[in-house]
C-alpha cells in the first residue's frame, strides 16, 4: 500500500516557515509577590493618593441651587389611541381645538419614542424642521411656516434633525427705538430765567 507523504511535507514546511517569537531566549521566571511586597505597594499607593491633597469643597450644594427636574415637568404629552409620546415644552407650535384632548396621557396608554409615535400618527401631525438659531430664538421662523400655522388644521411640532425641539420666543433687542440722526437735538436746551424784578 502506497501512502501519500505530501501532507506531511506541507506540514513540516509550514512549521519551518512560521517565525518563532522569543524562542531564542528561554522565558524568564519570577517568584510570586509575597504578602509583605503587596502590603508595601499598597502603602505607597495610598501615600501618593492625589485625592488626599484635594481641598474640601465649600459653598452651596449644587443640588440645592439647581434642583433636579423630572422629565414629565419639562415635556408635553401627546396621546392617541392607546399610544403616547413626550416632546419638549415649546416644541408644539400649534394645537388645534379638536386635538386638545390628545394633549394629556390617556389611561392605559403605552409610551413610545417620538419616531414610532409620529410614524403611526402622520395623518394629523405636521412637523416643521427648524435650525438651531431659530430654536434659540435668534432668527424668526420663515414666512412659509407662519402661513402653515395660520392655515393648517394639524398639530404642528418643531423638529431639529428629525427629533422634536423647543422653540424659544424670538429675542427682541432692548433698544428697538430708532436712533436720532447725528447732530439732532433730542431735548430742549434749558433757558436761564431772564425775568427782571
Amino acid at each position: 500500500m502506497k501512502t501519500n507523504s505530501l501532507p506531511l511535507w506541507v506540514g513540516i514546511a509550514v512549521l519551518a516557515a512560521t517565525p518563532t517569537r522569543g524562542c531564542a531566549e528561554p522565558p524568564v521566571m519570577h517568584d510570586p509577590a509575597t504578602h509583605e511586597q503587596l502590603a508595601q505597594a499598597l502603602r505607597q499607593a495610598e501615600q501618593k493618593d492625589p485625592m488626599k491633597n484635594l481641598a474640601v469643597s465649600t459653598g452651596e450644594d449644587p443640588l440645592v441651587l439647581n434642583p433636579l427636574k423630572d422629565l414629565i415637568s419639562q415635556s408635553d404629552i401627546i396621546s392617541f389611541q392607546g399610544v403616547a409620546t413626550l416632546v419638549p415644552k415649546r416644541a408644539i407650535l400649534q394645537i388645534p381645538k379638536n386635538y386638545r384632548d390628545r394633549m394629556a396621557l390617556q389611561p392605559g396608554a403605552h409610551v413610545v419614542g417620538w419616531t414610532d409615535f409620529y410614524a403611526i400618527n402622520r395623518g394629523w401631525i405636521t412637523t416643521v424642521e427648524v435650525s438651531r438659531t431659530q430654536a434659540e430664538g435668534n432668527i424668526d421662523l420663515p414666512d412659509e411656516t407662519h402661513k402653515l400655522l395660520s392655515k393648517g388644521g394639524n398639530l404642528v411640532v418643531a423638529t431639529f434633525m428629525g427629533g422634536p425641539i423647543s422653540v424659544l420666543p424670538l429675542k427682541v433687542p432692548e433698544n428697538t427705538a430708532p436712533k436720532p440722526p447725528a447732530g439732532a437735538v433730542t431735548s430742549k436746551p434749558e433757558t436761564p430765567n431772564t425775568k427782571k424784578p
